[in-house]
């Protein structure tokens, strides 16, 4: 067991051979609902005979050794608290804020304060869409911890149904600015591939085959080239989980500082002892979208931070 986790392990029952892997596991536990564990495996929090299985209907799996990580639940609403937040944008419906890298999203397990969250119920005063999700109220969509940038959350439901229905249709404009080791050949290009759970790591993504996953499209172009790096732009056409990361990975150019998705060896800092980046430098530079309410076309661009800048400028040397 680790902190804010608990683990579940045994045998995946044989009672019935052709019952869904999420429903064999709903029946031997009272305080995991079968929903829950679905998520739990869809997650990549289920193990089967020591390998990642991120399939909850899966049938092939009884009387296989299983080990099930379950992360600590959080109890009861968010809090408000005074945490300073960059604004970029605000009405009555909605809020766009340029998040720092550091700043976790939401509260969850080994999170339970000083997130985007609780930064907005106080600055918003408690005004945010879906109070009835506790930990994740105004919330459409995120970015990661250690990734910097644009942000749009909603202060009312209307504003949330209509911005959600944007991201499903892809009707976002989002670009990101990132420094990649090496240098992407052709200088732009599409990046299409289907990312998943890693059957390797759970915490890790990947890029699966065209019957799993779920659809991934990266167009990235060469911004500015570098020693050793290479500062581009990527537009996204969907919005996976580590997309960037996931697809700079693929086709060998890792981000600069990436402690997941990153190798040391073959990493520009594994040479530049000068240097010291100690996350992917990745930022969300651009956010734009029609406003859900009153139809106005929006179109924010942010500049990278301190640090981000500070690495392009050693590299530019």
């Amino acid at each position: 067991m680790t902190a804010g986790h608990s683990i579940k392990s045994g045998i995946v029952p044989e009672i019935e051979k052709k019952q869904r892997l999420d429903a064999a596991l709903a029946g031997l536990f009272d305080d995991l609902s079968r929903e829950r564990i679905k998520q739990l495996i869809t997650n990549g929090n289920l193990l089967i005979e020591g390998a990642t299985c991120t399939d909850p209907s899966s049938k092939k799996c009884a009387g296989r050794a299983f080990a099930l990580t379950v992360p600590e639940q959080i109890d009861g609403p968010a809090q408000a608290q005074n945490i300073p937040l960059d604004v970029v944008y605000e009405d009555d419906h909605l809020i766009i804020v340029n998040k720092p890298a550091g700043l976790v999203v939401h509260p969850a397990a080994g999170h339970r304060d000083g997130t985007l969250v609780n930064a907005l119920l106080y600055h918003c005063n408690g005004q945010l869409s879906r109070m009835d999700e506790p930990t994740r109220p105004g919330i459409v969509h995120r970015i990661d911890k250690d990734t910097s940038g644009l942000m749009v959350a909603a202060k009312t439901d209307r504003a949330h149904d209509g911005l959600a229905a944007l991201f499903a249709t892809h009707d976002i404009e989002r670009r990101y600015l990132a420094i990649c080791n090496g240098r992407p050949n052709p200088p732009s290009a599409t990046i299409e591939g289907n990312i998943g759970r890693s059957n390797t790591h759970r915490k890790k993504m990947a890029v699966v085959g065209d019957d799993k996953g779920k659809a991934a499209i990266t167009h990235y172009t060469i911004k500015t080239p570098l020693n050793g790096a290479t500062l581009i732009e990527c537009a996204l056409e969907t919005g996976r989980t580590h997309q960037v990361r996931v697809h700079m990975a693929h086709i060998g150019h890792s981000l600069i500082g990436d402690p997941l998705y990153g190798t040391r060896r073959k990493s520009l800092l594994a040479s530049r002892k000068d240097i010291q980046f100690c996350r992917q430098a990745l930022h969300a530079a651009t956010l734009g979208f029609v406003h859900p309410i009153s139809e106005k076309k929006l179109l924010f661009n942010c500049n990278f931070p301190s640090d981000m800048q500070e690495l392009f400028s050693k590299l530019r040397v």
